[in-house]
């Protein structure tokens, strides 16, 4: 792959388009998300290759029943969007998503038991879903947006401690903003070498998802993945 023009990135793990397809969770999670959306998601994650299909869980049966012949993952968000549930309510809904066919979970964390110092409540909060998802990859989303970098540094320590896979920057919901370089880069120092990061929101052109990696993350949440793969396609044919 070549030097990008406007980023001045070069990262020798992405070579050709399908590399960076393979990093990309292909999201479609609002509140009017109709059942045609979930199909043209879950052809396009095929088409593309993208690493996986980023469904609510009223959506999660439809999508495991259109990829369960491809190599595509389906992932249900739980407590989505604001993390508010308790964590028997989130440890259900993951056990529910798990028994549809979910093979990912990205779960909002509860952002106000952090911002309290309710460290304990938030380690059962993440545990809770971690427990249910019988060995499924669990992301916990931080909201960064929300956070102090005190509070986004911890949050990564009680992720990891309560044994989740990812810690992820955020939903960019209700107008919040996503993820920025900064915050990719400090999760990085903060997790251990075993846990990964997903950095989501705002994630729409080829140089900011190229960015976002070369800053530490592992994998990229967005609705626009096939923008940005036929971005590169016609960048670096």
């Amino acid at each position: 792959m070549k030097e990008s023009e406007n980023s001045g990135i070069l990262i020798s793990n992405i070579k050709k388009p399908s590399d960076l397809a393979k990093m990309i969770d292909h999201t479609s999670v609002k509140g009017d998300v109709t059942q045609n959306d979930v199909r043209k998601l879950c052809q396009e994650a095929v088409d593309y290759n993208f690493a996986c299909a980023v469904v609510t869980a009223t959506n999660v049966k439809l999508a495991y029943d259109l990829l369960k012949d491809s190599s595509i993952n389906v992932c249900s968000v739980v407590g989505f969007p604001l993390g508010v549930s308790t964590p028997l309510t989130k440890a259900f809904e993951t056990e529910e998503a798990v028994s549809h066919g979910a093979d990912e979970i990205d779960m909002v964390m509860n952002i106000g038991a952090m911002k309290s110092g309710l460290e304990d409540l938030l380690e059962k909060d993440i545990a809770s879903v971690v427990d249910a998802a019988s060995g499924k990859v669990v992301k916990v989303i931080l909201e960064t947006a929300l956070l102090t970098e005190e509070e986004k540094i911890v949050s990564c320590i009680i992720a990891e401690r309560a044994g989740a896979d990812y810690v992820k920057t955020s939903t960019a919901y209700g107008g919040l903003s996503g993820a920025t370089l900064d915050d990719v880069r400090l999760m990085k120092k903060t997790i251990g070498p075993d846990m990964k990061i997903k950095a989501a929101g705002g994630i729409r052109n080829l140089d900011t998802a190229l960015a976002m990696i070369e800053a530490g993350a592992d994998k990229l949440g967005t609705s626009t993945g096939v923008q940005i793969i036929e971005e590169m396609i016609k960048k670096y044919p």
